[in-house]
């Protein structure tokens, strides 16, 4: 009876923005899956199986289960590419990275949230900001390679690779540099 009382007295103290981030990690979790995942697969026992593996690490973000997720949500991926034959269309691909990298970032911050603490909107805000900024300057610099990519026939996957990754170096550089700045 205790314990009863224990857990009222806890979820008697929970605030609105722990709530609001972990039901944005719930939410951005279940769209990756659903973006992932092929539609011919999804029926009502595939969609709750789902929507509970995404409800899992908006209820638990210190463990290993945001991890968890986007592995689920590859391997759906890649079930739908590889075994379904789905197009890869880029709206979808886009989709998917953005929520996989929001599911990511928003859990860290419920993982540092406790579900008592009163935080500041504007902290949220600006994490949240920063984050789909990220997304944002992703998909800029990633829809050049893609139309770039198509040009080269069959070495366009090595090419849009090598362009990935020299992007990527730039970008590390350019932090480098800016922190360095500082």
């Amino acid at each position: 009876m205790r314990r009863v009382r224990e857990i009222s007295g806890a979820i008697g103290r929970v605030t609105a923005t722990p709530l609001l981030v972990r039901a944005g990690v719930f939410g951005c979790a279940l769209l990756s899956l659903v973006l992932a995942y092929p539609v011919r697969a999804l029926d009502a026992r595939a969609a709750g199986l789902l929507a509970i593996v995404a409800l899992v690490p908006a209820v638990a973000p210190r463990r290993s289960w945001p991890t968890v997720v986007i592995l689920v949500a590859v391997a759906g991926w890649l079930v739908a590419t590889g075994w379904y034959g789905q197009r890869i269309e880029l709206w979808r691909l886009f989709g998917l990275a953005a929520c996989l990298y929001l599911t990511h970032s928003l859990a860290a911050l419920a993982a540092l949230l406790p579900y008592h603490a009163v935080v500041a909107s504007e902290a949220v805000a600006r994490w949240v900001v920063r984050a789909l900024g990220v997304v944002l300057a992703a998909a800029v610099l990633a829809v050049p390679l893609l139309a770039v990519a198509g040009r080269w026939g069959d070495r366009s996957l090595v090419v849009a690779l090598l362009g990935g990754l020299a992007v990527a170096v730039l970008v590390v550089a350019l932090l480098g540099w800016l922190l360095r700045r500082r």
